[in-house]
């Protein structure tokens, strides 16, 4: 019998069977070849289930209910994807044995892991573990399948992991929400990010702005001058530091001390996932979900980069040989000349920078894949033009400076002075266009490309005490010895910064360091490598706060809105403030590491969760009411619309939680119930707007009485609150649909003749009908 080979995605089942089955014959659901039978998950086929799966009562939010703490979690497949389901039915019965080929991490287990146990699949089970798709790799990774039960442990994390971010999200948000009467979406992760908006905006806004003077002065000696800024307490007084610059000018001065020290700076980091979305951020604006569905995009359909949701900067030894062949395959490119002055004994299995195989977990760095670039959008062209010189840079020796250090006295003063002076670009010449790397610093240990960390200021401080390098590409001589002249000086009147609001690219970093400020060293350790969220989840993260109404973009800054506010201040006076830490961040982690390791058991985890579930329902019942005040302005700080009872926009949308508050990252576990009661509170909380949406239809739901408006994500009808769960998402089989396509299916139950995608991602021409008016489900019809 053959072998069922299930990946994760389309694009990795068509790229596997052209590695190991190039004459498999493609039948649109599957890939069949004489060996293997490719087929795919499309992400999360099944997930878990919702409250009113376990109990129908729990279709309304009622607090009495509450905590609810399942025996054992149902699982439920997703009502978009099940025909693929029923694929991968079909075809193991069929099958002798299976290959688990979804993507090589914990989130990548736990959806074969849903597959194997909702279809009760008892096949024999080998694990293909990859960290790219080219041929080669795929190959490798198969002579290399290991059996499945080595990676047990993992799948029980993973499904620690969900099922404590089920019992946590479900409760947590429906005991905010019925008791506040306000939709508060309540998440592990989502929320202590969430407070560090809040904590950042309180810190802008107690912020009190206070001037202070620089003294800086202008020394002559023979050809040379320097630039000194005055050594001191800080002035705050303008007439002090005018009378100090009057009286250095014009003087002559003394060389105190004078050192002259060579440095080298070393090439930045290779790119982890959050890295390069930082960067990303900081250069083109691109959001955080932009940049990891660019590199998706890269490593998928092109197959120009690594596995991109990585937290690795390094790589593993048997990955030099594969950077050759990268590095080689750059000959004949736009980048042929920087190839060309790469030196291959640069990296080597001893260079600590690139190679360190102690901090390569489930995958390495990104790195490009040695398949030539071609039909990149200008978008990917960008993203993967970083990849490439990021990696460049590391067959490239350090740059070199002189730094010379200067202390001048004059009139008994002391003026600082620090010059850098250039010697040699290094690696900085693959960066010669960008000035922000090519003046800026970066130590051995490497830091971000861009505009190097460390060169923002620090928030607040406006000290001015030490001078800023200044960067010369020049001979610098000084005989210090012989005297100097004053030639000029001036006061100038400074003021002190307040913090900056975060932007993605900072949130990124502040998310992946959340760690770093817990006292228990234990926890520390925990979150080094993984900070609030993973590589993968993190844009989800932020995209969800976005998208329940807590914050809102003002340009590249993220600000907090009254609603995310509110949530924050009454999660934290509920007594529950752990839910706005990243201590308990620290204490999964830990705990799911070593369920991973297989030295914890997910059993007492998930017991430990419960009690602390429980102590939520606890702290909330005896919380008081927030005022009915609490939440206003919510819709208007978004930038949403006009106030009430004006203009369109987001309006009140934006101030709605889904019901489905349970925390769920980029590929995380998401049940019809919870993707359909989503969409319907994010696009049904327009209904409270009383006008400021466009009434679309009557909702079909038969004794409902609703309305159906348009939200965000979908179009929801306006009696969710009650009960009524219809909706129909925007991005429906591969067509944006237009509130004239939805009234056409609400009223004539099908669309006119359009170009769709099927299931299985093939277009096609057909209609799209309403199946089921109680919940919104529709399906494809062929054109005849």
């Amino acid at each position: 019998m053959k072998t069922l080979i299930i990946a994760e995605k389309p694009d990795m089942g068509r790229n596997i069977a052209a590695a190991i089955e190039p004459k498999a014959v493609n039948k649109r659901t599957h890939l069949e070849g004489e060996r293997y039978v490719i087929t795919w998950a499309i992400g999360h086929l099944i997930g878990l289930a919702e409250p009113d799966l376990y109990d129908d009562k729990y279709k309304k939010w009622n607090f009495n209910d509450l905590p609810i703490i399942p025996d054992s979690f149902k699982l439920l497949p997703n009502p978009r994807t099940k025909d693929q389901l029923k694929v991968i039915q079909t075809l193991a019965k069929q099958c002798g044995d299976i290959v688990n080929a979804c993507d090589a991490g914990r989130e990548g287990q736990l959806i074969f892991a849903y597959i194997q146990q909702h279809l009760r699949l008892t096949h024999p089970v080998k694990r293909l573990w990859i960290s790219d798709l080219t041929p080669e790799t795929i190959r490798r990774g198969f002579a290399e399948l290991k059996d499945a039960s080595e990676y047990e442990p993992l799948t029980r994390a993973a499904r620690a992991r969900s099922e404590a971010d089920w019992l946590i999200g479900m409760n947590g948000s429906r005991a905010f929400t019925t008791k506040h009467n306000e939709l508060l979406s309540v998440g592990r992760v989502q929320t202590p990010v969430l407070a560090l908006l809040y904590d950042r905006q309180k810190q802008i806004e107690a912020f009190t702005s206070a001037k202070f003077y620089e003294v800086e002065a202008y020394f002559d000696q023979r050809e040379t001058s320097y630039r000194g800024l005055w050594q001191g307490e800080r002035l705050t007084d303008a007439a002090k530091a005018e009378a100090l610059a009057a009286k250095v000018k014009d003087k002559p001065g003394t060389i105190a001390s004078y050192e002259a020290k060579d440095t080298k700076e070393y090439p930045f980091r290779l790119y982890d996932l959050t890295l390069l979305q930082r960067e990303a951020n900081a250069k083109f604006g691109f959001s955080a979900k932009k940049t990891l569905d660019i590199a998706q995009a890269l490593y998928e359909k092109h197959k120009v980069i690594s596995y991109p949701r990585t937290n690795s900067n390094y790589v593993n030894e048997q990955n030099i040989p594969e950077m050759y062949r990268a590095l080689d395959s750059l000959r004949g490119t736009p980048y042929e000349a920087l190839a060309g002055g790469a030196d291959k004994r640069l990296v080597h299995k001893n260079n600590k920078a690139v190679c360190k195989p102690a901090k390569v977990e489930d995958h390495h760095a990104i790195l490009p894949t040695g398949k030539r670039a071609n039909g990149l959008s200008p978008e990917e062209q960008k993203l993967y033009d970083l990849v490439i010189r990021r990696f460049l840079s590391h067959f490239y020796p350090p740059a070199e400076y002189k730094v010379h250090t200067i202390l001048t006295e004059v009139e008994k003063e002391t003026f600082k002075t620090t010059v850098k002076q250039l010697l040699s670009l290094g690696w900085k010449v693959i960066y010669e266009d960008d000035k922000s790397v090519k003046d800026g610093g970066g130590k051995k240990s490497g830091k971000s490309g861009g505009k190097p960390e460390g060169k923002d200021g620090k928030d607040g401080d406006g000290e001015g005490t030490e001078p800023e390098e200044e960067l010369i590409d020049t001979p610098f001589a000084l005989r210090p010895d012989e005297p100097v002249h004053c030639r000029d000086s001036a006061a100038k009147e400074k003021e002190t910064q307040p913090p900056k609001p975060y932007t993605e690219g900072t949130l990124l970093k502040a998310m992946e360091s959340a760690g770093k400020q817990l006292e228990d060293e234990e926890l520390r350790d925990a979150m080094k490598d993984s900070g609030l969220g993973t590589p993968a989840t993190r844009a989800s993260v932020i995209e969800r706060l976005k998208n329940v109404g807590y914050v809102t973009m003002q340009g590249k800054r993220i600000a907090i809105t009254q609603k995310g506010r509110a949530a924050v201040e009454l999660i934290r006076s509920a007594g529950v403030e752990l839910l706005t830490s990243p201590e308990m961040t620290g204490h999964w982690e830990r705990r799911l590491n070593e369920i991973s390791r297989g030295q914890a058991s997910d059993a007492v985890f998930i017991e430990n969760v419960k009690k602390f579930t429980r102590t939520i329902i606890d702290k909330v019942r005896v919380q008081p009411r927030a005022a009915k005040n609490a939440f206003e302005g919510a819709a208007e700080a978004a930038g949403a619309g006009k106030a009430r009872g004006g203009g369109g926009g987001k309006g009140k949308a934006a101030r709605s939680a889904p019901r489905d508050a349970a925390e769920k990252p980029a590929r995380a576990t998401r049940s019809a119930g919870g993707a359909a009661a989503s969409a319907t509170a994010t696009a049904s909380a327009a209904a409270k707007a009383g006008g400021e949406r466009e009434y679309i239809a009557a909702c079909p739901r038969e004794g409902c009485g609703g309305h159906i408006f348009m939200g965000n994500k979908g179009y929801g009808c306006s009696n969710y609150k009650t009960g009524c769960k219809f909706v129909i998402w925007k991005q429906s089989l591969g067509k944006t649909l237009t509130p004239a396509m939805i009234r056409s299916l609400v009223e004539k139950g099908r669309t006119g003749k359009l170009k769709l995608i099927d299931r299985s991602g093939a277009p096609i021409e057909g209609r799209i009908v309403l199946k089921d008016p109680n919940v919104g489900q529709v399906e494809l019809e062929p054109a005849t």
